[in-house]
């Protein structure tokens, strides 16, 4: 038996290894192929840890794992590789207990070991012994927690906000890994009940979204206009229903939010249904008002979120609407079986280059202390990232009340250029694409103007870097999926800066989760 968080980047390939071997599968899931990887480990004669060990040198991915057998009871084995996952053992009195998180076992214990990356624990209820991968033993110290439930709930981070950042690997997993069949390759979404023939029939896609569900409506626009070919616009919920919309049976109402409880919203989703239209809800909590009025559901599945800055949330949003767009231009016929391969390929990859981003740290306290007193800030970015330039705007806004202002790079000569001199930092999104040469040419404007610039850029950028002030790195990625990993310097220079200047960070002024009334 194995429980898993994580994604066999490499599935495909061994299950048909497997299969070649005679290994029968009961499942399309990913998660079945370690199963049989430590059963045929153990049928060569392998004791489980070791079986579970020399299975795990097989796959490919950032993974947390638990696994038991009924021929070794009293014996778990759990690993951690990556950093898309965590593993905390809790040491009891003739117990012990095996947990993802730390404050699910405080009611049992305050002793725990945390496992770190690469790392292999053999448990039984009198203690555990922990390997690196290489079968090495690794001498872990036990840490006795003593802090209150509030503080366990953080995790050991200072702020939810911080802890709900480094969540977020763990919460794109959860988000996709059950939604993805690499073999045939192919998108399962459980609430999804529409059929092929009404998804081409659809010609017009609607997203209405408020705040930071907005931002990420904007960035699906870009990924469903590229992958599935049909129109799609992008509304304020707020404004949605004051304007007369026109909507009929062939349009699609998207409808993006959090908390599913957020009173603009699911006043646009009636008016969708006023006029005949399907709508579709991008929820994170199950069972929301939000949820009950949608036709279709894609729950993100990135756990409670209690920061009033949303950040998990939104790069979950981004994946759901990633797999929306896949999920469509495959049924509408304008992406190829691998083409939709190759997608989910890369998907699935994303978790583990944001846990080694999130491992970082290019050095965001010193940006805060430069930057902490001054009293706006400029975002530029071009493309699928202009909308990251309006969320990383949004957060320093949200956190710590300083003005911050969003806008695509190339409007820039259209009146924002004005505000630009040695006072005021500019936030260039400027990752290797398509527009590269576009955002180059924007940091000269700006340094010609005497401005200063922290610029977020892919690794190995020469050009950029040379001109920035301050340079942000981040992994290499498709350019569809460059978002998710971009936002993520901004969220994080964002905190810092609103923890320099002494603001609440997880509890804004002025600001609720859930904005239910209008």
């Amino acid at each position: 038996m194995v429980i898993h968080n994580g994604i066999v980047e490499n599935y495909v390939e061994l299950k048909r290894d497997l299969r070649a071997r005679g290994h029968e599968f009961a499942s399309e899931t990913d998660t079945e192929v370690i199963a049989h990887l430590v059963e045929e480990e153990m049928a060569a004669g392998y004791a489980l840890e070791d079986a579970v060990r020399r299975a795990l040198l097989l796959i490919k991915g950032a993974h947390a794992i638990v696994a038991m057998s009924a021929d070794s009871p009293g014996l778990l084995v759990a690993a951690r590789l990556g950093n898309a996952g965590g593993i905390v053992v809790g040491m009891g009195q003739g117990e012990t207990f095996v947990s993802s998180d730390l404050p699910a076992l405080l009611e049992h214990t305050r002793d725990v070991v945390f496992l770190d990356s690469q790392e292999i624990a053999t448990i039984t209820r009198e203690g555990v012994s922990v390997r690196d991968m290489a079968g090495t033993p690794v001498n872990k110290q036990v840490t006795t927690v003593t802090v209150d439930p509030v503080s366990a709930a953080k995790g050991g981070f200072k702020h939810f906000m911080l802890k709900e950042i480094f969540e977020q690997p763990r919460a794109i997993q959860d988000t996709v890994r059950s939604r993805l069949r690499f073999s045939p390759a192919e998108i399962y979404l459980e609430g999804v009940r529409l059929t092929p023939e009404r998804i081409r029939a659809v010609n017009r896609v609607v997203i209405s979204a408020c705040g930071t569900a907005l931002h990420a409506g904007l960035v699906g626009k870009f990924l469903i206009e590229e992958l599935a070919r049909v129109p799609v616009e992008v509304d304020y919920a707020s404004e949605f229903r004051y304007r007369n919309p026109l909507l009929d049976e062939r349009t699609l109402l998207v409808a993006v939010t959090q908390s599913g409880e957020t009173v603009d919203t699911l006043v646009s989703m009636e008016e969708g249904r006023k006029h005949g239209v399907r709508t579709l809800g991008i929820i994170n909590v199950v069972g929301s008002q939000a949820s009950r009025l949608a036709d279709d559901v894609i729950y993100t599945h990135a756990g409670p979120e209690i920061g009033v800055a949303s950040t998990k949330a939104f790069t979950s949003q981004l994946a759901a609407l990633y797999l929306l767009a896949v999920h469509l231009g495959q049924m509408r016929g304008t992406l190829s079986e691998p083409a939709v391969a190759r997608y989910l390929r890369e998907l699935s990859e994303l978790p583990q280059a944001m846990g080694e981003l999130l491992e970082r740290d290019p050095g965001y306290e010193k940006l805060a202390t430069l930057y902490h007193k001054v009293s706006d800030f400029l975002y530029l970015g071009r493309g699928i990232n202009y909308p990251i330039a309006l969320e990383g705007a949004l957060k320093l806004k949200e956190i710590s009340y300083i003005h911050a202002e969003g806008y695509p790079a190339g409007e820039m000569k259209h009146g924002p250029i004005a505000l630009i001199d040695k006072d005021i930092p500019v936030v260039a999104i400027a990752p290797r694409d398509k527009v590269y040469a576009k955002m180059l040419g924007n940091v000269e404007e700006v340094k010609a103007r005497d401005g200063l610039v922290i610029a977020v850029v892919t690794d190995g950028d020469e050009d950029v870097s040379a001109k920035a002030d301050h340079v942000i790195h981040i992994p290499e990625a498709p350019p569809l999926l460059v978002p998710l990993l971009s936002v993520v310097p901004l969220q994080l220079l964002a905190y810092h800066i609103a923890v320099r200047r002494g603001c609440d960070v997880d509890q804004p002024r002025n600001l609720a989760k859930s904005v239910t009334v209008e």
